[in-house]
């Protein structure tokens, strides 16, 4: 028996399972058939062809969306002097260093959406590595959370930095932006987000890289995009 509601039911009608849409066509279904009443956030699924078991096929790293992604983050950054400086300067929300490690170890802290950390400190996080890694949030060179220049990072993540990784099924998981977006924007920050993971692909993968691709707005069914859409 479906869980799904009435709504999303019948915007499911409007989409051919069977069917592999081009970039355009998917981008309009997706927007077509998001159900809520809010602006729904629009995601896309990519499953490789990796074996998520093997170190050097997980796939981790960090990108800015052209359009952004319609979504403000709290950043903490922890740092201290001219660093410090630069990071309230660049408009994080939260900066200190010892102080705020404390805050989050003996308060549970996590009124924040990404932490940004100077190499220095990472010894410090280091001790409550297992407070922040279930949550996702230790800071990563990889992402580009671990940098002596906090103040792009902080700007790259209000413009729209989002990090990516494979999860244990060999799967990337990314935001392309809003249900309010115009078309145009949705798509260019789609193509971003399909070319920037092809480039990623580890030497050790023979033969198909991705295997399928598909967008879904919050709580909206699923539209399968055509692969080949990808490479013009």
């Amino acid at each position: 028996m479906s869980k799904h509601g009435k709504k999303y039911v019948e915007a499911s009608k409007k989409i051919d399972n069977t069917k592999l849409y081009s970039l355009e066509e998917a981008i309009k279904l997706v927007k077509e058939t998001s159900v809520t009443k809010f602006d729904s956030t629009i995601e896309v699924a990519i499953k490789l062809n990796v074996d998520a078991k093997k170190s050097d096929q997980n796939l981790r790293g960090s990108f800015v969306l052209p359009n952004g992604t319609g979504k403000t983050k709290k950043v903490l950054v922890i740092a201290k002097g001219d660093a410090a400086q630069k990071a309230k300067e660049a408009g994080a929300t939260y900066v200190g260093d010892k102080d705020m490690i404390d805050k989050i170890q003996k308060e549970n802290w996590f009124d924040y959406d990404v932490i940004v950390a100077t190499p220095d400190m990472m010894p410090e996080l280091g001790k409550i590595g297992k407070i922040l890694g279930p949550k996702g949030l230790m800071p990563n060179p990889k992402t580009g959370t671990v940098t002596t220049d906090v103040a792009k990072a902080v700007s790259d993540i209000n413009k729209g930095m989002i990090s990516y990784k494979t999860d244990s099924f060999g799967n990337i998981h990314s935001i392309i932006g809003k249900a309010s977006f115009d078309e145009a924007k949705l798509a260019e920050n789609l193509s971003y987000v399909v070319k920037t993971v092809m480039s990623a692909r580890p030497a050790s993968v023979k033969g198909v890289f991705i295997n399928s691709i598909s967008i879904s707005s919050t709580m909206g069914p699923s539209v399968r995009l055509d692969k080949n859409t990808f490479d013009k």
